[in-house]
């Protein structure tokens, strides 16, 4: 049988535009190359869409109208290189439900650091001031899976380069790109300028109307806009510089909003986030919410109650007067430097994991700055020990259990000790959520 649409993959995104799908009355056919998980796989059962797994039908994939993608295929895979040679049109999760939006709006958010934060804090401003809202893509159902079961007038959207990848006609309202370090290479030919395109896709469709929220103190993202041009108004926000049109900044601990020639300022104090990096997000997060017309003061009363999200920072316990702060998410060296970056106590760091080709000159002067030890964590601290074993203590360790005893004994009274691991998880973890809840449980045993 020929099916309009073919979805490969059926995790969140792949199951959510499965079910819009049949929503929509489309002929869909699911096909997954390993096993459904349980959850999905019953959601497809229960309204009846045709599916397959640890298997690729190829006479099914290649004969469909359209296929979407789920963001964790890779280009490379035999699957899509067949794809790409019959010239079927591919496209993303999120580029299909658009078709589907109506009337509702989009905020959608992306960057290599801090877009979950900047999309839950966006989505709680919304929350709080009233407006029917969902979060969506990354955080929460995927965007589809809303649209199917239950749409709302706005969608705070949470978005991957992965899920940029592949669109064409997706043109949010109000677009935010934080900013862009180098990540996910792998998945590019090891060519940033791949990845950085990426993530410019955002804005792809956007026109005049629109609106594009972007840092200004980040090179990567000046340096393409150097020579790119965007349709959307921009809105810059910055630490370093005073913005002269609508935009943010930050001058003598107030956030400075200006949208639509009007200022408004709120003191840094009022913020629940701590930390350099959490004021980007903060920015951003004011710069959309003043654009969806929603009131300064209802945005001042949700930056005071906006709770800081699990494995981000996350403050643990403190015992015996040392604290314990859980940044699981930190998989990647420019999130390390932000999370050292806010530290105001000694530090004991907890680094390492499945290294991804770190290059630790980067946290070099934070590490002297900010940390009195370091404790490694995984298979292989090699290259931790060459980058830091001339500046701070450091102490391997083979689990989470031995690394947070070895912390707590390095720690005196008024000490933090941060796990922020710049590496990935999966030598000793399910995922960086799996690392996160073992921390815990460990720090709260102690």
């Amino acid at each position: 049988m020929k099916y309009d649409i073919v979805i490969l993959g059926s995790g969140e995104s792949g199951t959510g535009a499965a079910l819009l799908a049949r929503a929509k009355g489309i002929p869909v056919f699911v096909s997954d190359g390993g096993r459904i998980p349980k959850q999905y796989k019953e959601a497809l059962e229960e309204n009846k869409i045709p599916f397959e797994e640890q298997k690729h039908s190829y006479d099914i994939i290649l004969s469909a109208g359209e296929i979407v993608k789920s963001p964790g295929i890779p280009e490379k895979s035999d699957l899509m290189q067949r794809v790409r040679q019959e010239k079927i049109k591919v496209m993303s999760e999120i580029e299909f439900a658009y078709r589907f939006k109506g009337e509702s709006k989009i905020v959608a958010i992306t960057g290599s650091n801090g877009k979950t934060t900047t999309s839950s804090l966006t989505y709680h401003i919304f929350k709080e001031a009233g407006y029917n809202v969902s979060l969506v893509g990354n955080v929460g159902y995927s965007f589809a899976k809303q649209l199917a079961t239950e749409p709302t007038e706005w969608y705070i959207m949470e978005i991957s380069s992965f899920q940029l990848d592949d669109v064409d006609a997706f043109r949010p309202d109000i677009s935010v790109l934080l900013n862009i370090t180098p990540d996910h290479l792998d998945r590019y030919n090891d060519d940033f300028s791949q990845y950085t395109q990426a993530k410019f896709n955002i804005v792809k469709a956007q026109e005049a109307e629109d609106a594009f929220v972007v840092s200004k103190d980040d090179e990567t993202i000046n340096a393409f806009l150097l020579n790119h041009s965007t349709n959307p108004k921009i809105h810059f926000f910055s630490m370093k510089e005073t913005i002269q049109d609508d935009g943010a900044y930050i001058s003598e601990n107030e956030l400075v909003l200006r949208i639509n020639g009007q200022h408004e300022s709120i003191s840094i104090n009022e913020l629940s986030l701590n930390g350099k990096h959490n004021q980007y997000n903060t920015m951003a997060a004011c710069i959309s919410s003043r654009l969806a017309e929603v009131r300064t003061e209802r945005i001042r009363e949700s930056l005071r109650s906006f709770q800081s999200l699990e494995h981000r920072m996350e403050f643990v316990a403190k015992i015996r007067g040392v604290e314990f702060v859980n940044d699981s998410k930190a998989t990647n060296l420019n999130s390390v430097w932000y999370a050292l970056e806010s530290m105001t106590k000694p530090t004991i760091l907890i680094l390492g994991g499945v290294d991804k080709g770190n290059d630790y000159e980067e946290i070099r002067e934070l590490v002297m700055d900010k940390v009195k030890a370091i404790v490694s964590l995984g298979e292989d601290t090699s290259a931790i020990q060459a980058a830091f074993k001339s500046l701070v203590p450091i102490v391997d360790t083979a689990d989470i259990t031995d690394a947070v005893s070895a912390a707590y004994e390095l720690a005196q009274q008024g000490d933090c000790v941060l796990l922020s691991p710049a590496c990935a998880s999966f030598d000793l973890f399910k995922n960086y959520e799996d690392r996160g809840e073992q921390f815990k449980s460990n720090v709260k045993n102690l």
